[in-house]
């Protein structure tokens, strides 16, 4: 077992060097009622008078074990009764949540935790919340996420400190003092503390990892926990430094249009790989709505596609109805399909089929003689008119703002966007789907949503114009 000499004295240093805390600083430390989170508190009290820190303990009782738990939930209270410090606690019943909703044991419950740290905070004007994590769970973390595959990122494990609210950060003032150096500690200071009895048990992947891989591992490096450290650091400094290069690069090459991310194509081709790379994750992290859903192969499918010299223009959905499109030399990242530029082209006497240059779909037109069209052709994309009740020549436009028609069967008039919304038409198609407008103006086909009262079929109708709508992909 390492000692437990000497470290209060690194972390302090540790402390002032990374400025963790500055003097003043209230202070929520999070006590489970663990060595870890017991030797931290107090660390953090006996260096408070000199540093004028506030302290106020917060302890969570999930409600997992019982008896156990109570014990903990006492023993914090007794700590923070003879340090005199303010205690907030909260019991959580988390057996009772997941339950109800099937959520990930741990997940639910460091989610639900970390919001009570943050609500103490709050309520006690606190800047700083000290959580207890050590070296060993670094090393655990680095471990777990190599089996999982990662990157730099990954690899430089849990950070020292983030943000987590306007205001308020998170810090780890333990994160380079082993679990045996804290345990030593909590033994010479007389320090009562409680064993959870859950991290004994190979239930959970951490504790597997714990309990039988680091040991298993550590045969071929006994000193495997100290070198996963040196790794994170290593990984850690590296990472800051890339991701710095990446934020000048995209503030001076990266710009901002009608919502869109825009750039260069050969601008990007001419960047380091691993810059590429990292430029598409950052912007792809301020489109998505869940930033777990970026793995390494939809990055690089963005970056093999931006890259690509055929097709020269081309649309495709890349994750979370995010968007890619090329132009040329333009590259845009959105959220939904931009709008095409607004066009409207006439559909002439005699014309068959049309292509709108700006969208690349197509109207098909056909004259109906005699016959009524053969029962239960599929319609979604067709309609049939009148011919002769159709003010002639029909139009093919873009949407505009406002647009209206007055829809078969509807007595008054109804916005198209409402249509679109009653439809349930994705926004990503909507911008795709043209308007036909008869020669007046008026909007008699709204393609996979409406057609219009004016130019319906009726018993006495004698010519008939079928319109189809052909939209590629």
């Amino acid at each position: 077992m390492r000692s437990g000499a000497g470290w209060p004295a690194r972390v302090e240093k540790w402390i002032r060097k990374e400025a963790l805390l500055a003097p003043g600083d209230g202070v929520v430390v999070a006590v489970s009622g663990g060595p870890d989170s017991v030797g931290l508190l107090h660390l953090l009290f006996g260096l408070s008078a000199r540093y004028e820190w506030r302290l106020i303990v917060a302890h969570v009782n999930h409600g997992f074990r019982a008896e156990e738990s109570e014990r903990e939930a006492e023993l914090v209270a007794r700590h923070a009764a003879r340090l005199g410090l303010a205690l907030h606690t909260v019991r959580l019943d988390m057996p009772s949540v997941l339950a109800a909703g099937g959520e990930n044991p741990q997940a639910a419950a460091r989610e639900r935790r970390y919001a009570f740290l943050l609500d103490v905070a709050r309520r006690t004007g606190a800047r700083r919340i000290a959580t207890a994590h050590h070296a060993d769970d670094q090393a655990e973390t680095v471990l777990m996420r190599i089996l999982r595959g990662t990157g730099l990122s990954g690899l430089a494990g849990i950070p020292l400190r983030r943000t987590i609210s306007d205001g308020v950060e998170l810090i780890r003032p333990l994160l380079r003092i082993y679990k045996s150096e804290i345990e030593a500690y909590c033994e010479a200071e007389g320090l009562e503390y409680c064993t959870d009895s859950s991290n004994l048990q190979a239930k959970y992947t951490r504790n597997q990892v714990r309990l039988e891989l680091m040991p298993y591992l550590k045969q071929y490096n006994d000193k495997l926990p100290e070198a996963l450290v040196r790794l994170a650091e290593t990984a850690g400094s590296e990472d800051s430094f890339l991701e710095e290069q990446t934020r000048l690069l995209y503030e001076a090459n990266i710009g901002r249009r009608d919502g869109a991310y825009v750039w260069s194509a050969r601008w990007f081709a001419g960047v380091h790989i691993a810059l590429q790379r990292r430029l598409i994750k950052l912007i792809l992290s301020y489109l998505a709505a869940d930033r777990n859903s970026m793995d390494f192969l939809h990055i690089e499918s963005v970056r093999l596609a931006i890259l690509s010299e055929e097709p020269v223009n081309f649309r495709r959905e890349v994750v979370q109805d995010i968007m890619l499109a090329r132009e040329y030399d333009r590259i845009a990242v959105h959220t939904m399909v931009l709008p095409p530029r607004a066009y409207v082209h006439e559909l002439g006497e005699g014309l068959q089929s049309f292509t709108i240059p700006e969208t690349g779909v197509r109207i098909e037109l056909q004259r109906l003689e005699g016959e009524d069209p053969v029962a239960g052709e599929a319609a979604t994309y067709t309609a049939i008119f009148d011919a002769e009740e159709l003010f002639l020549p029909l139009i093919v436009r873009s949407r505009l703002p406002g647009d209206r028609m007055q829809p078969l069967g509807l007595n008054g008039t109804k916005k198209v966007k409402d249509m679109f919304i009653d439809a349930k038409v994705p926004p990503s198609l909507r911008e795709r789907i043209p308007l036909i407008t008869d020669a007046r103006g008026n909007i008699i086909w709204v393609p996979g949503v409406r057609t219009s009262a004016m130019g319906a079929v009726t018993a006495s109708t004698r010519s008939r114009l079928r319109l189809r709508l052909v939209m590629p992909n």
